[in-house]
């Protein structure tokens, strides 16, 4: 989140002077505090196959391709633009929505800095920015679909980094996730004056523990 989004009044003032910094025409989120939060938790903890849902302009993705122990980083997005972006700093990228296309326990490691920023419906954008941040009213319209399907598509011993922000409810987030059966567990945090971002790390849970 940019540094004056305390005198932003709110969530979609939050959203707004993000924008603004951005620039609303941009058609591809452009890395700040909370992709190098990511990518710091990534660099650690990512091996095997490595998924980015949402890879953005693949900055992460490069990163973690650089610096960390994955065998194979892949970036993944619904906005074209973003894939394209992403294949310029040569990272295998592919038009994805969440993780659908990928097979059963076929990832090692996944990665997810969803669209956070509560929306009110009413004063939406209707562009790529929009995809980009909004999560909806609550902020987890795309993290709980997200959540529903990644125990299916994690290796059993593979783990998930997903950002969560205090702005979308960071209990709902976990609370929501241990009901699908992960088990989550904060492994990076940082705060900023209208928020903190949390990195969970999440894991298939064990039956009998």
């Amino acid at each position: 989140m940019p540094e004056d989004a305390e005198e932003s009044g709110g969530p979609t003032g939050t959203r707004d002077a993000l924008a603004e910094r951005r620039g609303l025409d941009a058609p591809v989120y452009e890395p700040a505090e909370d992709s190098g939060l990511l990518a710091e938790a990534a660099v650690e903890h990512a091996r095997g196959v490595t998924l980015e849902v949402g890879t953005g302009s693949g900055w992460v993705a490069e990163r973690v391709r650089a610096e960390g122990g994955a065998t194979r980083v892949i970036g993944s997005d619904v906005n074209p633009h973003a894939c394209e972006r992403a294949r310029d700093r040569r990272v295998e990228a592919v038009r994805a929505d969440l993780l659908a296309p990928f097979r059963d326990g076929a990832l090692d490691t996944v990665l997810f800095n969803p669209p956070y920023l509560p929306t009110d419906p009413d004063n939406e954008w209707d562009d790529w920015q929009e995809v980009a941040l909004s999560g909806g009213e609550t902020g987890r319209e795309l993290i709980e679909p997200f959540l529903d399907d990644l125990p299916r598509a994690l290796a059993p011993d593979g783990v998930a980094l997903l950002l969560v922000s205090s702005l979308t409810g960071f209990a709902d987030v976990v609370e929501y996730a241990v009901a699908r059966g992960l088990r989550a567990e904060t492994v990076v945090e940082e705060s900023y004056p209208f928020e903190t971002l949390s990195i969970l790390a999440l894991r298939q849970r064990d039956d009998e523990t």
